[in-house]
Formats: C-alpha cells, sequence, structure tokens
C-alpha cells in the first residue's frame, strides 16, 4: 500500500503529544537549550564521582516513571550500578524529551521511541544518538474501543472518532491498519486527542477508538472492567513491529567510552531479568521510586511486562536490524523522512542481534 503523504501532514503538537513523541524534528536547536540548563557537560557527568570511584552516568526518562523503566529501579537498587563502577541518576525528561538531552551531552542514556527517531537519524546533520537496547522486544500498542462500538478490526473505524496526536508516521500507521483491512482511511473521524485518561474517555464516549500502549492503558481499562476490543499494530502487519521504546546514548560516548556502555547496559539488563524472574518484587521496587503511582496498576502491568520485556528474543535489549531497517524503509517510501541507510540510528555493539 503506498499512502499520500500529503493526506498526512504534520501539525502542532499538544504538549501531552510532543513528551509522548520526544522532540519530533525540534532538533539540536533544543538540544542546545538544554544544555545551558543541565548545568553538567558530558565530561563533567561521566567522570568520576570524587571520593566514590563511581563513574557519573545521568538517564533522561521519556515520560514520568512508569512500567517501561522499573529495570533502571531494580538496577539501581539492587546495587547493579554500584557494583559496575556506576553512580547513575534517573531524571525524567525535560519538556523536549530524552532524545534531546542524549543529543547535547547532559545526560549520557536516555529512553526514545523508533518512530520518533525517524525524523531525525537521516539527511546531513543526524541527531548524535544511537539506539543501544531494546526495553521491549515488541510493539505492544494497538487500537483500543468500546465493544459496543463494534471496532473489532482495524476497517471497523470507519465511521467512528479516533483521538490523534496529528503526527504523520502515527496516522500513517492507522492508515495502513484500515487500508490492509479493506477499509477506507478517510473514513475515519480523526479528533484532536485531549486524552488524559483512557477509561473516563472510552466510557464517558468522548472518542471511539485510541492508540494505546497495552502495558499501561490496557491494564488500566481491564483492571476497570471495561468490556474492550483491541488489535495490536504487529499483528495486523509484521513491518509495524518497530521498536517502542528503546534506550539511546549519545554517540560522544560510544566511540570514546564504549567500556562505560557496555557496563550500563549489562547492569541495566540484570535489573530487567529481574523484572522478569519476579514481577512483583520489581512492582514494590518501581513503588518505592515512585509512590504517586497505583499499586495494583502497576503490579498488574509489571506481570504483562514479565512475557514481554524479552519475548522471544535469546536475552534482554536484542534489536534486529532486519525489523529495524523494515519500519524505517516504510517511514522513508511513504515519504515521512529522508531516505535512512541501512542500520542508521541503532547498534548491536552492546547486546548483538
Amino acid at each position: 500500500m503506498q499512502s499520500n503523504p500529503k493526506t498526512i501532514t504534520a501539525r502542532p503538537l499538544s504538549r501531552r503529544a510532543f513528551m509522548h513523541a520526544g522532540i519530533a524534528g525540534a532538533g539540536l536547536v533544543g538540544a542546545a537549550a538544554l544544555a545551558g540548563c543541565a548545568g553538567k557537560s558530558a565530561d563533567q557527568s561521566g567522570s568520576a564521582q570524587q571520593g566514590s570511584g563511581l563513574k557519573k552516568i545521568t538517564f533522561a526518562l521519556d515520560w514520568t516513571p512508569n512500567t517501561n523503566h522499573t529495570g533502571l529501579y531494580v538496577a539501581q537498587a539492587k546495587g547493579y550500578y554500584k557494583d559496575a563502577g556506576l553512580d547513575v541518576e534517573i531524571l525524567q525528561a525535560p519538556e523536549n524529551g530524552a532524545d534531546a538531552l542524549v543529543a547535547a551531552g547532559d545526560a549520557q542514556f536516555g529512553v526514545t521511541f523508533q518512530d520518533t527517531m525517524a525524523s531525525y537519524v537521516s539527511g546531513d546533520a543526524p541527531m548524535p544518538v544511537t539506539a543501544v537496547a531494546a526495553i521491549i522486544q515488541h510493539n505492544t500498542s494497538g487500537i483500543i474501543s468500546m465493544k459496543d462500538k463494534g471496532i473489532a478490526s482495524p476497517a471497523g473505524m470507519m465511521d467512528h472518532t479516533y483521538a490523534t496526536w496529528e503526527l504523520p508516521i502515527e496516522q500513517g500507521v492507522i492508515q495502513r491498519c484500515v487500508e490492509a483491512d479493506g477499509g477506507d482511511f478517510s473514513r475515519v473521524k480523526m479528533i484532536p486527542s485531549t486524552v488524559t485518561d483512557e477509561v473516563t474517555a472510552l466510557t464517558t464516549d468522548q472518542v471511539d477508538s485510541i492508540w494505546i500502549y497495552w502495558a499501561w492503558a490496557g491494564e488500566k481499562c481491564r483492571l476497570a472492567g471495561l468490556d474492550t476490543n483491541y488489535f495490536a499494530f504487529a499483528d495486523i502487519d509484521p513491518v509495524l513491529d518497530f521498536y517502542t521504546p528503546v534506550i539511546i546514548a549519545g554517540n560522544d560516548l560510544i566511540e570514546s567510552d564504549p567500556e562505560t556502555v557496555k557496563a550500563f547496559i549489562d547492569a541495566t539488563r540484570a535489573g530487567y531479568e529481574d523484572c522478569i524472574k519476579d514481577p512483583d518484587a520489581a512492582a514494590e521496587i518501581l513503588l518505592k521510586a515512585a509512590p504517586e503511582l497505583e499499586p495494583e496498576l502497576v503490579h498488574a502491568s509489571q506481570t504483562y511486562l514479565a512475557e514481554q520485556y524479552q519475548a522471544d528474543a535469546s536475552m534482554w535489549g536484542q534489536l534486529d536490524q532486519q525489523r529495524w531497517d523494515d519500519f524505517f524503509g516504510w517511514v522513508t517510501e511513504q515519504g515521512f523522512a529522508a531516505p535512512i541507510e541501512p542500520g542508521a540510528g541503532m547498534t548491536t555493539e552492546f547486546i548483538g542481534a
């Protein structure tokens, strides 16, 4: 299916969409601004803490703490980072997202999404960050709706409302799914997303269908007892099984100090492996770090993700370049980004293919 990129136009992002999507093209101008705010250079952040012998590392989250991040908090709480010679500080990203902070050298690592990276891994001046590990092995996002709406498959979205972030790749994913199911994308009623709570939005008919990540919003709807339909994008088309989320590192750090990158990834892997082995214990560690979270939802989400972090990969964190390239190939084919070279924006150096 070859869609018309002119029908999927970029529009101003809401704050929620901006935070969800990372910088989505804000580029190094935003990174430079963040550099002034952060008050640390890459050399300062990566230097040994005076008297501790530990190397200071700053990690920028993509959003507020949630179960995507639990392995980091487990590695921190259990001393895996300390054992690796690292003093890791976990920060919530500023409004421009983790991408710009890592690119500026004010964080050594961060969380982003492959679809977000499409806007800056190509062109004459690609952003100097690289995906070094997959937090979740497969794309667990999809479309949820109340069962009485009759949206049992993508074509069912026709003549129903969909809450859009108004992002080109996002809308392109919806178009591919609807048309692959024999539907007419032009009949999907796009409305700007104002959704802050999926349960409320669905049960009060604010919108008929919503893009969600099952581990959080899906489990929240399930716990609320909602009778829903759901389809996952990866089940509709393998090209939509992109990596979301991933851990990125700054290219300067990768080139100048690969040993630190490897030490950080190895310790982080140990944290996620513990999440897989004992999701309830991992949930308690996250709740201690972020007590504002709802315990029942955290435990449910952690149980779900225990089977998703590694899934069918031989180890946590693996990136499959063929899947990576297939998605970026589709992105460029649709005109959402300039041509992207094979393997651009990712490496298997620290975990393996």
